[in-house]
């Protein structure tokens, strides 16, 4: 589905906010009195163990397999409930912190924008980047 006929759906991106996602969270770990487990450092390594099953679906395999991924439904469907835990553990981490997630992510984003400059990175991973992506 393109990514605008999937963002028009009741929901999906387009119609769900961060908040609803969080209290979605919010939700499931009350309902569960999960909340007396659910410390900072503990959630923590809860998010790093799901990122890393998310990564067990790419290990060895080429840059342009690991593209291809989205074209199987089976392992799509597979990367996405891993990508569904890494959020939402990283929307219960917020939620045992305080934070707010929009504003984080916008002042995270100036100071990377100031850090990697458009136009002295276009095209480029780091500093020492000749442009040339190996794989």
């Amino acid at each position: 589905m393109p990514p605008a006929a999937a963002n028009s759906r009741p929901n999906s991106d387009g119609t769900t906010t961060v908040a609803e996602l969080r209290q979605l969270v919010a939700d499931f770990v009350a309902e569960r009195d999960w909340s007396q487990f659910h410390s900072p450092k503990n959630v923590s390594m809860a998010l790093a163990i799901e990122a890393a099953e998310l990564m067990e679906h790419f290990q060895w395999i080429t840059t342009e397999a690991s593209r291809r991924i989205a074209d199987d439904p089976a392992k799509l469907a597979a990367v996405a409930e891993e990508i569904a835990d890494v959020v939402g553990y990283s929307m219960a981490l917020a939620n045992e912190l305080g934070l707010d997630l929009s504003s984080t992510i916008r002042a995270k984003m100036i100071k990377n924008a100031q850090k990697y400059p458009a136009d002295q990175f276009r095209g480029r991973f780091g500093r020492d980047d000749d442009g040339q992506h190996r794989r």
